[in-house]
This record gives structure tokens, sequence and C-alpha cells, in this order.
């Protein structure tokens, strides 16, 4: 008991209750917000721009086609009745107008098939005037297209560039060491004297030491000593020029349709622009 009567009061502590719930900051809140939106306006505007390049594309593409089909080559396979005076005779064989159809027949045909060309094949007497070989065109493996013959003489009636080729086989002279000149010549008129265009020079004998020069000979069935000469070569040629072959020693020649050949064909009409 205390003194006086009075007793002392019990202490009392008060305890202060937690909250029920924990809260959250809101600054992290807005900010995981922002974030979206600018998410979300960056895919709208890679879309905007994919959209902007898309058009940009299709509309040179349409500017394309346009200029494309005023272009003379599509006005041609469109009119091939007028494409001849504005893409020229080629495209005006592009097929007609309701079947569109390309021809079987190529352009400039007519022009290739028009190309003369010539092969003759030597005679049975094959010795003319001057050395001049003659040679045989009115049999079957001889033609001259758009080319004549006379005499020798291979004429030319268009002017351009020619291949021209000679054949001929001989038979050793019987002299030794005789000299054999086989030639392509050409006359022309402006002009008297005949122009050399090929040649090929060689002894020839059937003595041994003329043999021994060279090992190009060959023996016939028969035992002779023969030897071909082949001369090959493009020269321009003009209207009215006359082409012929010349052998020095023409008695040395043996004659046969096979044995000896001459020709030409055009390979490029009129002059070749420099």
């Amino acid at each position: 008991m205390a003194e006086g009567g009075v007793g002392n009061c019990p202490q009392v502590f008060v305890v202060d209750a937690q909250p029920s719930y924990i809260s959250m900051p809101r600054e992290k809140a807005s900010r995981w917000a922002r974030l979206g939106q600018n998410c979300l306006l960056l895919l709208v505007g890679v879309t905007m721009l994919g959209l902007i390049v898309e058009g940009c594309f299709i509309y040179r593409l349409y500017k394309t086609m346009e200029v494309s089909k005023y272009h003379p080559v599509c006005q041609n396979l469109s009119q091939p009745q007028t494409s001849g005076l504005q893409g020229g005779p080629i495209m005006s064989n592009v097929g007609t107008k309701d079947t569109n159809e390309i021809p079987t027949v190529p352009p400039h045909l007519d022009l290739i098939q028009n190309r003369p060309f010539a092969q003759l094949i030597g005679a049975i007497k094959p010795s003319g005037q001057n050395n001049t070989v003659l040679w045989e065109n009115n049999v079957a493996e001889t033609v001259t297209h758009n080319m004549g013959y006379n005499n020798g003489l291979l004429l030319v009636e268009q002017g351009g560039y020619y291949h021209l080729y000679s054949k001929l086989t001989l038979r050793a002279a019987e002299k030794s060491c005789s000299l054999i000149q086989h030639k392509v010549m050409k006359k022309i008129v402006a002009y008297d004297k005949p122009i050399e265009l090929m040649s090929s020079k060689r002894p020839f004998s059937p003595s041994v030491r003329c043999r021994t020069q060279s090992c190009c000979g060959d023996k016939a069935s028969g035992g002779e000593d023969l030897w071909s000469s082949f001369l090959a070569g493009i020269f321009h040629l003009q209207s009215g020029d006359k082409i012929f072959v010349t052998l020095e020693n023409i008695n040395t020649i043996r004659p046969g349709p096979t044995d000896n050949l001459m020709g030409a064909f055009m390979i490029f009409p009129g002059n070749i622009p420099l």
C-alpha cells in the first residue's frame, strides 16, 4: 500500500495500428504511361513513312509506263502499218494489228537472199588466153546468183565486200624447178591493166632437188606428182569489175571438176562507213 492511502495509476502504452495497404508512387506510374504513348506514336510514324515510300514507288512506276507507252518501239508493236515511218522496215514486219503474231520470215531476208554469190568448177579444157583459167558454169555443181561469167571472167553486178577463193591442182613440170604462180586478178573499168589481188608462188618439179624445198606435195593414184594451191581473201569490188584466175605454166594444171574451184560471195553490201 502506498503512503497516504493513495495508490499509483497504472501506466498505459498506446500502439498505433499499421496501415493495411502500401501506396505506389504516382511518378513511376505516369512515366510508364508516357513511355507507352511514345512507342505508339513511333509505330504510327513508321507506318505513315512506309505508306509515303510505297506511294512514291507507285507514282514512279506509273510515270515509267506512261513514257514507254509513247516509245516508238511500243508504237511499232501496236501500229505495224505506220511503223515503217518511225522504226524503219525492221519493226514493220511485227505481225498484224488484229492477230499481233510474229512473222516467221526474218527481217531483211529478201536482202540476204539477193546477195550475189557464185561457184565455178574446173573445165575439161582449162587453158585460156594469157594463162587465164577457164571454168564450167552451166553444170549442176555450179551456181551464179546475181553474178555473170564470160570466158574465164567472173562478172560483178553489185558493189560490196566479197570473199574470193580459188583452188587449183597442179602436176609437176617436165623441166627442172619450174616456177608455179597461181594468182587471182581483177579488171576494173577505170584501169586498163589487171590488178593482182592474191598470189602463190612455188618451184615445182619431179626432180628430188625441188621437191625437198617443200612438204606439201602429193601423189595421185597414177603416180603423178601433184600440188594443191589455195587462195582466199576479202576484197571490196565495184559493179562492173571482173575477177579471173591465172596460172603460169598453165599446162601443169590437172583438169577436173573436183580438182579446181573458183568462187565468190558477198559478205557486206556497199561501203563500210569509216
